[in-house]
């Protein structure tokens, strides 16, 4: 039983090893920050360009597939910052919807202006 259970044990912790080993090499990536939409913008296009370089190749090879891999982390963090921003945008334009309909000038305006200053930055 005490040989079960160390073989058992053994079996577990080589198989963690391996999978930490597997994690470590494929390599998880925090990528470029996206803090500001500007950022997020600039990110998105850039790393889209090299997205597009690299897999309009004929083939792939390992360390291509490795660039993708790496650069989807910064993807990632610009959409996310991208769709958070345009979830706010889309709160920002119903104000100013509820604020037209309703006669409310002073929401209208403030939310609006609001509403353009986001909307400008993505539409420059």
């Amino acid at each position: 039983m005490k040989k079960s259970l160390t073989l058992f044990v053994m079996v577990i912790l080589f198989g963690y090893s391996v999978f930490a080993a597997a994690e470590e090499k494929s390599g998880h990536f925090k990528g470029k920050p996206s803090e500001t939409l500007e950022e997020a913008l600039g990110n998105f296009s850039e790393y889209n360009q090299k997205l597009s370089q690299i897999i309009s190749q004929k083939t792939l090879s390992p360390v291509d597939m490795q660039h993708v891999h790496e650069l989807t982390y910064t993807l990632e963090n610009a959409l996310e910052k991208i769709n958070a921003t345009m979830t706010e945008l889309a709160v920002l334009l119903e104000a100013v919807h509820v604020g037209s309909e309703s006669g409310d000038t002073a929401a209208t305006q403030k939310e609006g202006l609001r509403y353009l200053d986001i909307a400008r930055q993505i539409i420059k």
